[in-house]
């Protein structure tokens, strides 16, 4: 068996483990800030600086001005705004609702739209259609997030 097939669903997992530190955080830090966009902002200032500092000493990746300019308009856009977006909806909701169900609730919602990606071949995806198991696996999670928030 392939090392990695233990590998990176670990890396995963503690990807996922650091989602409520986030939110957790940033909300804190929106209290003492004024606001979720301001926190946001500082968040993503600190990410663009932690990944340019990353890529400077391992991975060296420097795309030339031309490969940039090349990419369509929505590729270079679209999924920073939606990562702003995301974050600080998420340093909005963290101190409303609590970092359990503002976790599981997140959970779900990636997951229909993980259903409806694969089963569109979106982006590129390949088409995986959808299974009664796949269905039924996001509709637990749903029911899941549920039971959390109403606990």
């Amino acid at each position: 068996m392939n090392p990695l097939s233990f590998v990176y669903p670990l890396m995963a997992l503690i990807a996922g483990a650091l989602f409520p530190m986030q939110a957790s955080l940033n909300a804190q830090l929106g209290r003492g800030i004024g606001g979720p966009i301001a926190a946001t902002m500082i968040s993503f200032a600190v990410g663009l600086a932690s990944m340019v500092l990353v890529n400077l000493v391992v991975f060296r990746q420097f795309p030339d001005f031309a490969e940039i300019a090349g990419q369509p308009l929505h590729l270079l856009l679209v999924g920073g705004a939606l990562g702003a977006a995301y974050v600080s909806i998420n340093v909005f909701l963290a101190p409303r609702i609590g970092a359990a169900v503002l976790l599981c609730f997140v959970i779900a919602g990636q997951l229909v739209g993980a259903l409806a990606i694969d089963r569109l071949g979106l982006f590129g995806l390949v088409v995986r259609e959808l299974s009664i198991g796949r269905l039924a696996g996001v509709a637990l999670v749903l029911v899941g997030a549920l039971m959390v928030r109403l606990a």
